[in-house]
């Protein structure tokens, strides 16, 4: 049995991330009797070996499950088993929380809400109701009717947002997480249609990350009534963090960016860029989903993870 606490923090959140999807726990029930490789969990619950395998790597980072490779017909395999019957998340805690402890300041922003862009056709932009704009039309996209977007593509280019960060003059930060639903962006859609898409934070490219596809091969559980069934449908939920090490995708590094070169206390505001290089390998667009898009009933989201001035000087 795992046992979780608030004793350790970070495997609480690295756990619980790990099973805050349907399709993880799905994993975890196959796996109940059996072992099973990639290919065999990815016919079973209906969905591309792509999206499988990086649901794999999250409940591996957890340590919710083993992988091996082994001999296959064609090379190898990866063959997956789990590690746990039960896990246990003790939440009460009879001693007080000391002084000091990390605390979480959280944006919620709209998609829509960003403060500068520069698109390439295909590209469009849609809320609950219908599309918002004319399609395929970047001086679209800077119209005031964008910030209702809550699903949005284009090709090439990029967008920009201006988040506040409303934490306390003085205070140590620990790490800035941002999480998004997104894919690639294909005509209609191509599960196998590689993009690119890289992140800045205040100028500084954080990591680039290589979309699989632009998934359509079923409905997106959030999608209107009226949206196309041979359309986009659906992203993949990816979370980077920078600490005062690195930055992370998924729990996993991606690049040697940290903290110290983001100059978050020199600004009241964090700007943040979603974009496709020009010189990307895979130049593949972007969709973004918002709460009433996609799988994920979420906007754009940052967290900042922080130590106030008179905790931290109490701690010392």
């Amino acid at each position: 049995m795992l046992e979780l606490s608030f004793d350790d923090p970070e495997q609480l959140v690295t756990v619980a991330h790990a099973l805050s999807t349907r399709s993880r726990v799905d994993i975890l029930r196959l796996l109940v009797s059996q072992n099973l490789n990639v290919i065999e969990i990815s016919e079973l619950l209906k969905l591309p070996v792509s999206t499988v395998a990086n649901n794999i790597r999250v409940l591996e980072a957890a340590k919710l499950i083993n992988t091996e490779l082994l001999p296959a017909s064609r090379g190898a395999m990866k063959v997956c088993s789990r590690n746990y019957d039960d896990i246990h998340i003790a939440l009460n805690q009879e001693k007080s929380i000391p002084k000091g402890d990390i605390r979480v300041y959280e944006v919620d922003v709209p998609i829509g809400h960003y403060s500068d862009c520069e698109v390439v056709p295909t590209c469009g932009m849609a809320n609950a109701e219908g599309m918002i704009i004319r399609e395929d039309e970047p001086a679209s996209f800077y119209h005031p009717k964008h910030i209702s977007a809550q699903i949005m593509w284009f090709r090439k280019g990029y967008v920009e947002y201006l988040l506040p960060m409303e934490i306390p003059a003085g205070s140590r930060i620990e790490a800035l997480e941002l999480s998004m639903e997104m894919c690639s962006e294909a005509p209609n859609y191509d599960n196998n249609w590689p993009s690119d898409i890289s992140v800045w934070i205040n100028g500084i490219e954080i990591g680039m990350w290589t979309c699989p596809g632009d998934f359509g091969d079923r409905r997106g559980k959030l999608n209107p009534s009226w949206w196309l069934d041979w359309s986009t449908q659906y992203g993949l939920l990816k979370t980077w963090k920078v600490d005062r090490e690195k930055t992370t995708l998924d729990m996993e590094k991606v690049s040697s960016v940290n903290l110290s070169q983001l100059n978050l206390d020199q600004s009241p505001k964090v700007r943040l860029r979603i974009g496709i290089k020009p010189d990307a390998v895979h130049q593949g667009g972007i969709n973004l989903f918002g709460r009433q898009f996609g799988d994920y009933e979420q906007n754009l989201v940052m967290k900042v993870h922080f130590v106030p001035e008179e905790e931290e000087g109490a701690q010392a």
